[in-house]
């Protein structure tokens, strides 16, 4: 009986640890950045929020659920340079931001000793995924993208033309990057990401996503030919956030033993 408990209370603590977050900021190179790990893995899993956003606030759900159904993984989320923590310096969005943030992840990753890693990409974090996938095929192991363009249709850059002003925009969508970087700054920095606007591949879609059109899903799964796909019917851009228990385990299975979703 006591050996039962002591079994109990010990598997807890293991729980417990394996699940405790860290945070701090590295200087790397030109740059400060901010990143969070939770977990206690053997393996890695990078995660790389979408535009203007931040470790905490596109990922909170993942940091700190996705140890309990990947416990052979250290969980690393970053702010890339010029968003949430990482700053100073204020963001510049030059030509080739994107190819940027991919360097400056890998860079990361290398510095705190994780060479090899997987991706899980969210919106303008999925493209930066698979440019970093492209790039440093050697050390990326797979890659999960959801929410993510493969270029900007005529119509999309008159969408991000009406999105512009930041007033328009929800509460709910505007109050957590408005902690982050003040009410003006919110509005500046989404403003000049308007303007500036053969890895295993997990490609998650929600089916009624605004941001996303379905022509982007459909080059991706043709480009990517042994992607995996899965949709949520009635998801839209945040199906991580929406329903973040199933897609944690939809990433799990993806990342432990392969997936076939609804391909």
């Amino acid at each position: 009986m006591l050996a039962n408990v002591l079994v109990r209370s010990l598997k807890h603590c293991v729980r417990r640890f394996a699940t405790q977050t860290s945070e701090q900021t590295i200087r790397l190179a030109d740059v400060n950045i901010n990143y969070v790990q939770s977990g206690n893995g053997s393996k890695n899993v990078l995660l790389m929020p979408g535009a203007i956003g931040s470790a905490w606030v596109d990922f909170k759900p993942q940091i700190e659920k996705l140890p309990d159904v990947l416990p052979d993984y250290n969980i690393i989320a970053w702010d890339p340079p010029g968003y949430g923590k990482s700053r100073p310096p204020k963001r510049h969005f030059t030509p080739n931001f994107y190819h940027d943030d991919a360097d400056y992840a890998k860079k990361l990753m290398d510095i705190i000793g994780k060479p090899k890693f997987s991706i899980l990409g969210w919106s303008d974090g999925g493209i930066t995924g698979m440019i970093l996938a492209a790039k440093y095929p050697e050390a990326v192991e797979k890659l999960v993208i959801w929410g993510s363009n493969s270029y900007i249709s005529d119509e999309e850059a008159i969408l991000f033309e009406k999105m512009r002003d930041v007033n328009t925009w929800s509460k709910r969508m505007r109050e957590p990057l408005e902690a982050i970087y003040g009410i003006q700054g919110f509005a500046d920095i989404w403003a000049k990401w308007v303007d500036a606007a053969l890895t295993p591949t997990f490609i998650l879609h929600g089916k009624k996503d605004p941001m996303v059109a379905a022509e982007h899903i459909r080059y991706l799964r043709k480009h990517l030919k042994d992607s995996k796909f899965f949709e949520f019917p009635d998801g839209k851009h945040n199906i991580h956030l929406r329903y973040a228990d199933k897609f944690n385990r939809l990433i799990a299975e993806f990342l432990i033993d392969g997936v076939d979703g609804n391909k």
